[in-house]
């Protein structure tokens, strides 16, 4: 069995009360490994690794950073199927799931090397005579990462590496139901020599966690993912203190299939969004929105298309459903389609589970006074809508407090570019799922499902801050 102690300052040290918890796979209920707990100093001597390391990191030069992003892509490559056994094994990913997030993390980090060299301001004209005037950005300081356990290294990583490609240092605070992985990208940046106090991860409870990167004024930055309750804590905690935050969180996004769609790939497109990674994913199209011509034929094949999805151990490389994290989240998704089948929806396949394996779920007539109708499932769940026309479409698409990603299946690209634009949502994806990301672009979403975007130069914008610099050419002629 192995033990995990956190990562301070490039060493590896045990836990300062010597608190160490079981990490639980949800495959099958067995010990994965054992992690060490931070205490509120541990976190305090992470914060003071990364305030000290940032005097010499935020100076570094680009191809510096880059040297050392670069090299970290190349070892995680050469290791992928370890990467991938990991986040299998310790979170219940399916194989192709984990796999694909492995090699997208490559690719993360490959984008945040280039980001280095393009962190730039720029020079404007000035209203006085002789006056040379640019802003520039400059890294933050210390970034407090609070991650989450469905893509727990591609959603670490981003926060991570794009941190440390502005200038930053970072102390991770992983999901407790992954620290493993967390724990495996310090193992990462200990392999390429990145210098020590520029990377920490801190398994924790996440009240402790909270508390010192909200109260901490050395911590200038705070990016979190995770359920909207906790980011609203977070982000007021955090404007008591005038401190920048970042928050990816919640989300119910929409799929909408117009009457013209080709309903095969229609059927596709809303099986890949709804039930990658068992529907544990912020992005998960959970609400397919299908114009009335189209809905009796979307509708059973649909149907049958779940029918067919295989459930069971993700080791297995057919797998499409996996085990939920928890038999806690089993049980909170049952709730919900009880209430919705008690007031009147329709139950068409699934809705059972055992043990951590819930069955892939499809709903139809779900109505407002419905719980499923507005809370997020994360889960194998979608509920199926019936729209009269595409602007009835829209409306049930925008019916939401959530807005981080939709899209749209149509041939009707007048239709779709009306939509798309007019849609309360972070992202858009025409003819392609909800769920889907690329390193460089601006992830992240509207109303209850977050503030500010990461990826790319989005990320550095975020991450840096603007200073405004002039220079005097000649004497400046004051009136007295």
């Amino acid at each position: 069995m192995q033990e995990y102690k956190l990562y301070i300052n490039g060493q590896w040290v045990p836990s300062g009360d010597g608190t160490i918890e079981d990490d639980i796979s949800p495959i099958d209920g067995s010990v994965y490994a054992r992690v060490h707990q931070g205490t509120r100093d541990d976190l305090l001597a992470a914060v003071t690794a990364a305030d000290e390391a940032f005097d010499t990191w935020g100076r570094t030069l680009a191809r510096e950073r880059e040297r050392y992003l670069s090299a970290a892509a190349d070892y995680l490559e050469a290791n992928l199927p370890a990467c991938a056994d990991v986040l299998i094994n310790e979170g219940g990913s399916p194989w192709g799931k984990a796999m694909f997030e492995s090699t997208f993390v490559v690719n993360l980090l490959r984008s945040a090397a280039g980001e280095c060299r393009r962190i730039s301001g720029e020079t404007m004209p000035s209203d006085s005579p002789g006056m040379f005037s640019m802003s520039v950005r400059r890294p933050l300081g210390v970034v407090g990462a609070i991650a989450p356990f469905n893509f727990p290294l591609l959603l670490a990583m981003k926060k991570v590496c794009l941190a440390i490609a502005a200038g930053n240092t970072v102390v991770l605070k992983p999901a407790n139901s992954t620290a493993v992985v967390g724990l495996k990208i310090a193992e990462l940046f200990d392999a390429v020599k990145l210098p020590p106090g520029v990377v920490n991860v801190v398994p924790a409870r996440g009240s402790t966690v909270g508390e010192v990167f909200t109260d901490d004024p050395r911590v200038r930055l705070i990016t979190f993912t995770g359920s909207t309750d906790t980011g609203r804590m977070l982000a007021a905690k955090a404007g008591q203190k005038l401190k920048k935050i970042t928050l990816e969180l919640g989300g119910k996004s929409p799929l909408v299939v117009l009457r013209d769609a080709d309903l095969d790939y229609a059927v596709d497109t809303a099986a890949f969004s709804v039930f990658l990674n068992q529907g544990q994913i912020c992005m998960a199209g959970s609400r397919v929105i299908v114009e009335a011509p189209a809905y009796d034929a979307f509708v059973k094949k649909m149907v049958a298309k779940v029918g067919k999805l295989k459930v069971g151990d993700p080791r297995d490389h057919d797998t499409v459903v996996g085990p939920l994290i928890s038999a806690g989240q089993c049980k909170f998704i049952a709730g919900q389609i009880a209430d919705a089948t008690a007031r009147g929806a329709k139950l068409l396949t699934g809705g059972t589970f055992e043990g951590q394996y819930f069955q892939p779920t499809v709903l139809t007539d779900v109505t407002p006074e419905m719980a499923i109708y507005a809370e997020e499932s994360f889960g194998p769940v979608v509920s199926i809508y019936r729209a009269q026309d595409a602007e009835d479409a829209l409306r049930i698409a925008n019916d939401s407090c959530y807005g981080l990603s939709a899209a749209l299946i149509t041939n009707d690209f007048q239709k779709a570019m009306d939509l798309a634009m007019r849609l309360d949502s972070g992202m858009v994806h025409v003819n392609h799922s909800t769920a889907y990301d690329e390193p460089h672009v601006p992830f992240g979403g509207v109303k209850d499902s977050g503030m500010g975007r990461e990826g790319g130069h989005f990320s550095m914008d975020e991450m840096t801050e603007l200073k405004w610099v002039t220079m005097q050419l000649g004497k400046r002629h004051y009136p007295f």
